[in-house]
């Protein structure tokens, strides 16, 4: 059986006990060695083979779960984050399926949700926005049209802007123009959950100099929004005057 498991963003004890449980059994584990930390294989048994695909192709992928598939094996495809956002599952899973090999999809923390933790946020505020858009800008992989990060930005959600930090002057020209404001406010949170994580805090108007001042061109989620900083209204869910099934509200 192969299973495609979200490592989480870093931190070890962020992967699921589902997740720890198959890669503590598995017989193979192929990992993403360029985002996914190395402590995770720790917990591998001795006779597990693994393998780094930082350099290896689909084709290459694909022969490896030829090659170790059996009734019984267990193969862990670690990948960082949760696997289903950007994780490039749904070509493997795709050539799986024609050969007829079972998998099953792991779902994991993702860095967009770590790096809001990492600021101390939350994504969803009464008042202020109630959509979380993921997103990033067109770089060697392109972005349909109409998913063009100015007509995102124009919705004034709450926004988690992955695999751009790289072009940030060209992330913020396309986020001010959509936004039609520069003091719009922006986290960009480096590694989050590593040991080396870093926040940087700004807005629209200075965030792309804090960043080139400290380096940060790979490994960074962008938050956007008001939803950093600023009122918000109280969340009817917990207020006394508030009715719901589990409990009737005082007028």
């Amino acid at each position: 059986m192969i299973y495609f498991i979200g490592a989480g963003p870093g931190d070890v004890d962020l992967i699921t006990v589902k997740g720890r449980i198959l890669l503590c059994k598995a017989d193979v584990v192929i990992y993403a060695g360029s985002l996914v930390w190395e402590e995770h294989l720790k917990v591998c048994s001795r006779d597990c083979l693994t393998f780094n695909s930082a350099s290896m192709t689909l084709e290459e992928v694909m022969a490896v779960y030829k090659e170790h598939d059996s009734e019984n094996a267990i193969i862990v495809r670690l990948h960082t984050g949760d696997p289903t956002l950007y994780g490039a599952i749904r070509e493997q899973m795709k050539a799986l399926e024609e050969l007829g090999l079972p998998f099953e999809v792991v779902p994991g923390v993702s860095s967009f949700t770590a790096a809001c933790a990492a600021v101390d946020r939350e994504f969803t505020l009464p008042g202020v926005s109630q959509t979380v858009i993921i997103t990033r800008i067109e770089g060697k992989t392109p972005v349909p049209e109409k998913e063009d990060l100015e007509l995102l930005a124009s919705h004034q959600c709450s926004m988690a802007i992955f695999l751009s930090v790289q072009e940030i002057d060209r992330v913020i020209e396309k986020l001010k123009s959509g936004y039609q404001r520069d003091d719009v406010p922006v986290a960009v949170v480096y590694k989050a959950s590593w040991p080396d994580q870093r926040v940087l805090a700004g807005t629209l108007g200075d965030i792309a100099d804090k960043v080139k001042e400290a380096g940060i061109d790979r490994f960074a989620q962008i938050l956007v929004g008001d939803f950093l900083e600023g009122d918000f209204e109280r969340s009817l869910l917990y207020h006394p005057e508030f009715s719901h099934g589990y409990r009737k509200g005082d007028p």
